[in-house]
């Protein structure tokens, strides 16, 4: 059994391509961080840590982490565990240390339906945005039908 080569690309290993990159379609859909989600609180996205409450374990913490941990005004126990371990318990329903980084979706902006020249080798020329999913995906079937022609040309 023969194994197909394949060669490293930014997004991992690829099957080499037969083709220079300018005889290449990309059709892409996208929902960017920056125009497609806002920030959400630990409510909105059902945040574990906000449910439940969560710990951190003091040993391993630098000493500036601990102190920012201990001074920030979130509610917490000290749990003394053994004389080497103490965690920081934190009780549920106040924002997770990681609350600036939760995003939720915002529905009403759709995604981005595009086409380019090119693959992931090169981009070819300025890309084409559908106003619809629809038209996106009528625009793919065509593209596919004509290389199934072109196949059966030989």
């Amino acid at each position: 059994m023969q194994t197909q080569q394949t060669i490293a690309s930014p997004q991992g290993q690829r099957v080499p391509p037969r083709m220079a990159p300018g005889a290449y379609r990309t059709f892409a859909f996208a929902a960017p961080l920056e125009t497609h989600f806002r920030r959400a609180t630990c409510a909105e996205v059902a945040c574990p840590a906000y449910l439940h409450g969560w710990r951190l374990r003091v040993q391993g913490l630098e000493p500036a982490d601990v102190h920012t941990a201990k001074n920030c005004g979130r509610k917490f126990v000290e749990q003394r565990v053994s004389p080497t371990e103490t965690w920081l318990v934190f009780e549920a329903g106040q924002p997770c240390f990681q609350a600036s980084r939760h995003r939720i979706r915002i529905q009403e902006v759709p995604e981005l339906f595009v086409v380019r020249g090119g693959d992931w080798r090169a981009r070819i020329g300025d890309p084409y945005r559908h106003a619809n999913a629809d038209d996106w995906v009528d625009d793919f079937a065509n593209h596919q039908d004509k290389i199934a022609r072109e196949i059966e040309k030989g």
